[in-house]
């Protein structure tokens, strides 16, 4: 099993809509073979070090994790993510 885990930051005129987005990321879950589980959740901290937004991810197999890098229900949600952040970080590794 792969755990995929992305850390955004949130670009100031769009932290509005982190609950939409937040939204977005519950949207894909039960709807992508091989995704047995996904989180996510706006940061509650808000320190120096701080994410504003984090999604969490568990997948079958590495292949049902490439899969999902191009699935048309992931495929929206990752354009808006491009178009909102201002920087991210990802791990993936294997459970």
């Amino acid at each position: 099993m792969i755990r995929h885990i992305v850390l955004f930051k949130i670009k100031d005129e769009f932290k509005d809509e982190i609950p939409q987005l937040v939204e977005n990321f519950y949207g894909m879950k039960g709807r992508i073979e091989g995704m047995l589980d996904l989180e996510a959740g706006a940061d509650v901290l808000h320190s120096d070090r701080s994410y504003d937004l984090g999604l969490v991810t568990v997948f079958d197999s590495m292949e049902s994790f490439q899969a999902y890098q191009t699935h048309p229900v992931h495929m929206p949600v990752r354009k808006r993510m491009h178009e909102v952040r201002s920087a991210s970080v990802s791990c993936d590794f294997e459970i």
